[in-house]
């Protein structure tokens, strides 16, 4: 046993034990300290501990700083630095100013001008309202005021030493200057925490362009240590929209405003509006996220989690998007004093919000890039769309109405009198070969199909007519034909001097664009559709089978036609499930169903969320206080780990909306649906198929990207074509 007198003597050295406080055993921790008395703490220590929370580096006394200036009505703020703003933190605004008497107010803790009484809190206009920030910056720092107000009788304004509170006169134009120097003099351990002076002017700038974006009206200048580093100028449009695109351009670049779409989403007491960006711009980082809540810039879970899901089906692998978005709400709904920096706030109705961003994004998205030009040039020719008759609706049997109906994009359908130029020769073509669209027949013999179309009491395609058809298009695919005969496949090399079936002439380039547009047999005099308002273009090639090669006014554009087709399925399989939506996913009962351990929040859940669960197919009971019994899950997850599965959706249910899980979930398996249902690599495509697949791209929301984020299409103008081949040079 150790004696007392081997024990180390640190234990109680120095410490004036009292009777209350007994030894520690040999456990190696100090002893506790004596009781003190509760005493309240001198303003001094007060402000220093505020400064702690408000005060992390200079960036935060610039931020502080500068949402004064905006509150005073300032149209232009100039920001100076010396050593990164460790030696001097300087802003000039052309604001209200400070009247005289108020000034030694202006340092003093709880000290403002913005709110007076409880009602004022709760509904926050202005960028501050705490009345701690100077007094905090006071304590760690030397301070002074400049200021003049507008309007005054004195003709000079007045300056207010923070050390000594002394007030003198000083000349100055109407507004407000205040200097901070020599940040954390009196906290020096502070300054060990801070980084290189490069580093910290780079915070700097970063707190003012969160500034510049929201505040477009206002001009802002940076300079360090004498030389201007960063000046954003006013900008003049009358239109919001127009003036955040041109402030956006000159703080994060011309490539951000070329590569995002503006969005304005209304709700009813919520409005959304700024700019998202493209898929193909997501980066790896996010540092382009800019979310503003009533000109406040705020980092708020529900608002990065909507942006996120609006692009959940968009986006390849981690890349994270950017965004510049604003929003603006009843102040009432919107708790802006939950963190001392105020860069977090709380929603009174978080879902609302979340959905009302995620909304915003999406309808942006939605509308593939590709119609953008449509609309430059107006609407694509009727007869155009008539003849991308292929990816529509799937194949029906039976008796066809005695009114022929000019398929559009999305299965939506009108007759021929809602548009003029419809011409009958391109309304129907010949049944000849298997479309894109019909997924059922995809792979399916020639004999299968030919069944399919006597079915629908149209004529089949014979062998009679060739590898080509009557009407130059490929028949359906017959295992039992040579790979000569086969359509879809690469002729054999032919002489150029040899005639075409159906024309006789020499089977040159021009000739064979000619044939595979051709219309179908008895109305050899119409004319082909004008393919100049086509976005996408005319397919003119396949390229390895996987490929497609096509001609617009731009020049080429080259399309991976399993991506494209794979979003085509995917948003036709979410437009069946949206008109069903109390249709849930198919579930599969255990046979044993399988216990696990699960805390009181995800019984709470199983039990409040039963109805969403059913929808998700996930059949969840109590079956011990402690412990919930998986009795279903999703037929298509059968061969997985039902727990882990229902772990994490009890989760995700306890975290968001309910809706908006049972959508997610149901996207994933829709996704892998159409991946499996959409049209392989290798398989070849009649020019046919090719054009109606490019027409439906056109028509189909969010094409530009397959469900996995990756690019369903690219464009090569004929600038970059001529540039390779040194052209005009």
């Amino acid at each position: 046993m150790t004696k007392a007198a081997d024990r180390p003597a640190t234990y109680n050295s120095g410490v004036n034990s009292s009777p209350s406080v007994h030894p520690l055993p040999d456990s190696g921790l100090p002893a506790p300290a004596p009781r003190r008395p509760i005493r309240e703490l001198p303003d001094e220590l007060i402000s220093q501990i505020a400064a702690g929370e408000v005060v992390e580096r200079p960036a935060s006394v610039v931020r502080e700083l500068v949402d004064n200036a905006l509150d005073a009505g300032a149209h232009q703020i100039t920001l100076r630095l010396l050593a990164g703003g460790v030696r001097l933190i300087s802003v000039e605004d052309d604001g209200g100013g400070i009247p005289r008497e108020e000034l030694p107010a202006a340092l003093k803790r709880h000290a403002t001008s913005k709110i007076s009484n409880l009602a004022e809190l709760e509904s926050v206009h202005t960028m501050g309202f705490r009345g701690e920030a100077l007094a905090a910056i006071h304590s760690i720092a030397d301070v002074s005021l400049l200021s003049r107000e507008v309007g005054s009788d004195d003709g000079h304004a007045w300056m207010l030493h923070g050390r000594t509170g002394e007030l003198a006169p000083a000349a100055r134009t109407h507004g407000t200057t205040v200097e901070v120097r020599e940040l954390f003099y009196a906290t020096p351990a502070r300054r060990k925490f801070l980084k290189t002076d490069a580093t910290e002017l780079a915070h700097c700038l970063e707190a003012v362009r969160r500034h510049a974006l929201a505040r477009p009206d206002v001009g802002f200048a940076v300079w360090h240590e004498g030389k201007l580093v960063e000046q954003w100028r006013v900008c003049h449009q009358g239109e919001p929209q127009a003036a955040l695109a041109q402030r956006l351009g000159d703080v994060l670049g011309q490539d951000f405003l070329a590569q995002s779409l503006a969005l304005d989403w209304q709700g009813q007491g919520i409005r959304v509006w700024g700019r998202t960006g493209l898929p193909d711009a997501a980066r790896a980082r996010a540092d382009r996220q800019f979310a503003y809540v009533n000109g406040r810039f705020v980092r708020d879970k529900v608002i990065s989690h909507a942006a996120r899901s609006a692009y959940e089906d968009v986006l390849h692998g981690q890349r994270q998007p950017s965004y510049a978005l604003f929003i603006e709400i009843d102040p009432t709904r919107v708790d802006v004093n939950v963190h001392p920096t105020k860069i977090e706030v709380r929603f009174r109705d978080g879902r609302e919000v979340h959905q009302a961003v995620r909304h915003a994004i999406e309808n942006a998205l939605a509308k593939p890039r590709s119609a953008a030009g449509t609309e430059a040039a107006g609407p694509a020719d009727p007869a155009a769309q008539g003849a991308a008759t292929g990816l529509g609706t799937m194949a029906e049997a039976g008796p066809q109405p005695a009114m022929p109906r000019v398929q559009l994009g999305l299965g939506i359908q009108q007759p021929p009198a809602a548009n003029p130029n419809w011409n009958p020769a391109w309304s129907r073509p010949e049944p000849v070969g298997h479309k894109v669209e019909d997924l059922s027949l995809l792979w399916q013999s020639g004999r299968a199909l030919e069944s399919a179309a006597a079915a629908a009491g149209e004529p089949a395609a014979t062998a009679a007519d060739g590898p080509a058809g009557p009407a130059g298009m490929a028949t359906a695919f017959d295992p039992d034909q040579t790979p000569d005969q086969r359509p879809g496949q690469p002729l054999p090399a032919a002489d150029p001097h040899d005639a075409t079936p159906s024309t006789g002439q020499p089977l040159t380039a021009p000739s064979l664009q000619a044939t595979s547009a051709a219309p179908a047999s008895g109305a050899g005099t119409a004319e082909p559709p004008d393919t100049d308002h086509w976005p996408l273009g005319r397919a003119i090639a396949q390229l390895h089978g996987i490929y497609i090669l096509a001609e617009n006014a731009q020049g080429l554009v080259l399309v991976d036609m399993h991506a494209a087709h794979e979003r085509i399925v995917y948003e036709r399989l979410k437009q069946q499930f949206e008109a069903s939506p109390d249709a849930g996913l198919q579930s599969q009962p255990l046979l044993i169903p399988t216990t696990f351990a699960a805390t009181p929040h995800e019984i709470a859940t199983a039990e409040n969320c039963a109805d969403q669960l059913q929808q998700l197919g996930l059949e969840i009971s109590l079956f011990s206080p402690q412990t919930l019994a998986l009795r279903a899950v999703p037929a298509a997850l059968a061969q997985g780990d039902g727990v882990e599965l229902a772990r994490s959706v009890l989760e995700e249910l306890s975290q968001q909306e309910a809706s908006t899980v049972v959508q997610r979930a149901r996207n994933e398996l829709l996704a892998t649906m159409a991946c499996h249902g959409a049209v392989r690599a290798s398989r070849r495509l009649t020019l046919e198929e090719m054009n109606g697949l490019l027409r439906q791209m056109e028509a189909t929301e969010r094409s530009d990207q397959c469900n996995h984020g990756r690019p369903t299409w690219r464009q090569l103008k004929l600038s970059e074509l001529d540039a390779l081949f040194l052209r005009g040079r």
